[in-house]
């Protein structure tokens, strides 16, 4: 168990090393120069525009700057932001635990409305609660999440005001977000949930325990459910990783703060110090919640060796 823990934690410095490597080199491709963007409000000279640049290091070769990146990404210092001029990493520490509140109500919804619909579908197999369950599932699947976030705005905060328009102070704004991100990841849940659970249902293991007289709660909580929630759980874990850094689109059109929004905002301004640490911090993110995944196998089902 500790060998696996220490390789995996190995593996994800490689991963979490390979990305911040890709993002350094990729934003030095991008048309346009920050020094320029900087100072174009204040009409400075040529000049002053190339002392701003060798006292940031940008003159410098790529390897040289590449390397005092590596060099101080390791001691925790991702660099200053090129416009707010503040240390990178409190900047995204601060809009961090407003993605993570995202995240998680997108995850909670979409898991409880997937696993409603998919377990009962799987249950009343091939009735018309199991057609309209998949039929529901995919046009979940199906409808853009800014789409939905959209109509949610217009209909339950513009007409019926139950709920604010933007912002993220409080439970509140949290809540169109959620279902707008959490219904998509829902309608997926749904038919994995359908497609596994059959899958358990039809094992030896379901049937003996019926035959012995188990009640059917029992049947589906004890024997089936938990049987079936290895790959679910995977999908899980995955997905949560993915609305860390894809709910950027949510976070736009509720005028939510978060990483999302500071990323593309610092995209737009050149200010790559901020991009860079934002990717890294958000992959570093995705790998842990991985790494977790892959540690509750064993809970799941104590057949399973690490090894």
């Amino acid at each position: 168990m500790i060998g696996y823990v220490v390789n995996r934690t190995l593996a994800a410095v490689v991963v979490v090393f390979g990305v911040s490597s890709l993002v350094f080199f990729m934003l030095h491709l991008l048309p346009g120069d920050a020094v320029t963007i900087m100072l174009s409000e204040f009409g400075a000279s040529a000049v002053e525009e190339q002392q701003l640049r060798e006292q940031l290091g940008l003159t410098d070769p790529i390897l040289v700057q590449y390397g005092r990146f590596l060099a101080n990404a390791v001691q925790g210092d991702f660099g200053t932001s090129l416009f707010s001029r503040r240390p990178v990493l409190p900047q995204i520490f601060e809009q961090l635990p407003k993605t993570l509140e995202l995240a998680v109500a997108a995850t909670i919804v979409g898991v409880l409305f997937g696993a409603f619909f998919g377990i009962t579908a799987a249950i009343m197999r091939n009735t018309w609660w199991d057609s309209i369950s998949m039929i529901i599932s995919l046009l979940a699947l199906s409808m853009p999440n800014f789409w939905l976030g959209l109509i949610f705005i217009f209909v339950f905060s513009l007409n019926l005001g139950w709920f604010p328009v933007q912002g993220s102070d409080t439970l509140w704004h949290v809540v169109l977000p959620a279902l707008a991100l959490g219904l998509s990841f829902a309608g997926l849940l749904a038919r994995l949930f359908r497609s596994t659970m059959l899958e358990v249902l039809g094992q030896d293991f379901v049937r003996t325990a019926r035959a012995k007289g188990v009640a059917e709660p029992s049947v589906i909580n004890r024997h089936a459910l938990k049987n079936a929630l290895i790959p679910i759980v995977t999908v899980i874990g995955i997905n949560f990783g993915f609305l860390l850094g894809g709910s950027v689109i949510i976070e736009i059109v509720f005028a939510r703060q978060g990483i999302g929004n500071l990323i593309i905002k610092a995209i737009f301004a050149h200010d790559f110090y901020l991009v860079q640490g934002g990717i890294i911090v958000t992959a570093a993110l995705f790998v842990l919640v991985n790494l977790i995944v892959d540690l509750t196998y064993g809970i799941l089902d104590p057949r399973i060796s690490y090894a």
